[in-house]
This record gives structure tokens, sequence and C-alpha cells, in this order.
């Protein structure tokens, strides 16, 4: 089983051993030959901050190749999706409950408890940064 998550991307800024990096998210339609005709092609840039440890030469505007774990995309996955998930379905049965059915009141507060948890999130950001590392796996030649 693979355990790496490689990624594509070019240098946009350096600071010190981190550095930023663009990559391009895309999904499977965007390799399509036919995605100019369907319009379903969904692609986007992100940034995603990217420590050098192994001290590779590299400089704006280079292609580099950047590696994560998977064990790290699974967490990604379920502090993005199941959880909240779970937490959407688990208020909207209590509340069900609780207002004997009121299905408009169930659904508004199932879906205003996500409120809360993405603001722990947003709080404990800079830990979750450190669970989160891409590394520097080296410079693509052109």
């Amino acid at each position: 089983m693979v355990t790496k998550i490689k990624h594509l991307g070019i240098v946009e800024n350096i600071e010190n051993s981190c550095l930023t990096v663009r990559i391009v998210q895309a999904s499977a339609c965007a390799a399509c030959n036919a995605k100019a005709q369907c319009r379903a092609s969904d692609t986007k840039e992100k940034l995603v901050d990217v420590l050098n440890l192994q001290n590779i030469p590299c400089h704006i505007g280079e292609h580099v190749s950047i590696t994560g774990t998977t064990s790290m995309g699974m967490k990604a996955v379920l502090l993005a999706f199941v959880i909240p998930f779970m937490i959407v379905c688990g208020v909207l049965f209590g509340a069900m409950y609780l207002t004997d059915g009121n299905e408009m009141l169930s659904a508004v507060v199932s879906l205003m408890a996500l409120v809360p948890y993405y603001f722990i999130i947003y709080l404990v950001r800079k830990r979750l940064k450190k669970v989160f590392i891409f590394t520097l796996d080296s410079v693509e030649e052109q």
C-alpha cells in the first residue's frame, strides 16, 4: 500500500526552511480530452506550506515535488467530513426527538451545531498545522 501522497507545485515564497508552494488540485475530469466541451472539469489552486528538511536548493518559480503521508489525508477526511456528518446526524435525530418532529427547527439546529465545531477547528489551527506537514521531495527539471 502506498503511504505517500505526492503533488507537483511551483514555489511561491521561501522563508528559511519553509516554502509556500502553489499546487493545482484537479479532478479526474481535468485530464479528460473532452473537458472543453462538457465544462465539467474542476481545478483549484491551493497554497501549501512545505518544510525543506533536506535543505534542497530551490528558487521562487521552480517546479517542485512535495510529499505527505496517506494517514495525513485520512485525518483530513475525518476532520472535514466524517466528524461534521456525525455531528449533524446526531443533533438532527436528537432535535427531532426533542421537538416532536419539527423538521425545519431540527434542520436549523443541526446545521448550527457545526458552528462550534468549526470554531474549535479554527482555534486549534496552529496545532493542526503541525499534524498536516508536507515536505519538499525534489526539484523538478523542466
